[in-house]
């Protein structure tokens, strides 16, 4: 169970690697680079390949960084797994380490296109990328980052990890199918909070709902207390609730005290912007029963957790999968059989590509957009509302 009231009212915490993420994400987001344009405004820039010899791809992970490691494995592991799935496409895989240093990362780049490297695939933190980016540009080398932080995106950098608006766009178009028509945000005042109400609002206008009012808290559990009497009167002119915290932020504390304060889940919905599956405890949560979360089509999920555990004797960890998507993508347009197979033109198609959570295809802009399902919370389980689209082009994705 969770103790969300403890008598001391410490301050909330992320897990270690979740800190890491979001100091990343603030320091990009106060002093990222502008995203380097490359080739013709068209969209071509990029290297050109050889479709008759081994495409070199570069990979860049945290190897020797002890807070990242294990994660570093895992994009390698995943990577290795969807090489080794592509047949008679040769990828000629050659993996750097950034030792989770912006500065390392630049010069390994460096160091891979000097090699011969087509394509970046990594880092795993914004920062890193965006140094990469800049590093690489008058290379022509285009960067797949393993990071979900949507300011760093653009020009030769495109990211690769699950982005808040993607998911806002998914639950806010739900909610306008179901008729909601307002909406309540609420979220902590730091930085990955403010990227999630951002999302929101913006996910909101496009869906046609209305953001009645968007409250903030400190982030604590005395900042929580002391915002609950703002939210829950903003709340009771809103069709919705939509929460950017997650089990191992605020989540807990804001389903708990929302009853509390006449905000029951019976006659407001709940919406969340993270797993609420994860950890699996969370659905034991009763404010979180009859709420609505995305999350990626899961037989596709749970058939890459088979095949990755299969071959490595342990089960992927939750960012792994960007490893397997990154190669899988980059295989599917060298497999083309075209030399411009890694020009921005064609990373970003239309169709995309077939990931280990289901579709999802690289932006202009260099965010992603993935198939997502609308799950709720019965009974402390999960069932689906509305599956995530196998295909591109269904009205609402």
């Amino acid at each position: 169970m969770f103790a969300v009231l403890s008598a001391a009212r410490k301050r909330l915490r992320l897990p270690r690697f979740a800190r890491s993420l979001a100091a990343s994400v603030g320091l990009i987001a106060l002093a990222a680079c502008e995203p380097v344009q490359l080739g013709d405004l068209g969209g071509g820039g990029g290297q050109r390949i050889d479709t008759s010899q081994p495409v070199p791809v570069a990979l860049l992970i945290p190897k020797s960084d002890a807070g990242a490691g294990a994660v570093a494995r895992a994009l390698e592991n995943a990577a290795r797994l969807a090489v080794a799935d592509l047949g008679t496409v040769r990828i000629d895989l050659r993996v750097y380490d950034t030792a989770g240093n912006a500065a390392t990362a630049a010069a390994q780049a460096q160091k891979a296109v000097d090699a011969g490297a087509k394509i970046i695939l990594g880092p795993l933190f914004g920062e890193a990328a965006n140094a990469v980016g800049v590093q690489v540009a008058d290379d022509n080398v285009n960067v797949l980052s393993f990071s979900n932080n949507p300011s760093i995106a653009g020009g030769n950098v495109f990211v690769l990890g699950a982005t808040f608006r993607n998911t806002a766009n998914r639950l806010m178009g739900f909610a306008a199918e179901q008729g909601k028509q307002t909406v309540t945000v609420v979220y902590p005042n730091n930085v990955e909070g403010q990227f999630g109400k951002a999302a929101i609002e913006a996910a909101a206008g496009t869906s046609g709902i209305q953001v009645v009012a968007s409250e903030g808290f400190d982030f604590s559990q005395q900042g929580v207390i002391a915002a609950m009497p703002r939210i829950s009167a903003a709340a009771r002119q809103s069709d919705a609730v939509f929460l950017t915290s997650n089990a191992a932020g605020a989540l807990p504390l804001l389903v708990q005290l929302l009853p509390e304060n006449g905000i029951g889940p019976d006659t407001t919905q709940y919406i969340g912007l993270g797993r609420w599956d994860v950890p699996a405890q969370t659905l034991a949560l009763p404010g979180v029963q009859g709420g609505w979360f995305a999350l990626p089509d899961q037989s596709r999920t749970a058939s890459f957790t088979s095949r990755y555990q299969a071959a490595y004797g342990s089960a992927p960890h939750p960012l792994a999968g960007l490893g397997f998507d990154g190669i899988a993508a980059i295989g599917a347009l060298v497999g083309a059989g075209k030399s411009d197979a890694l020009t921005a033109r064609a990373l970003t198609q239309t169709s995309g590509f077939q990931g280990t959570g289901g579709v999802f295809r690289l932006l202009p802009d260099g965010t992603n957009e993935r198939a997502l399902a609308v799950a709720t919370v019965r009974g402390n389980k999960v069932v689906i509302l509305d599956p995530a689209p196998n295909r591109f082009g269904r009205a609402g994705f």
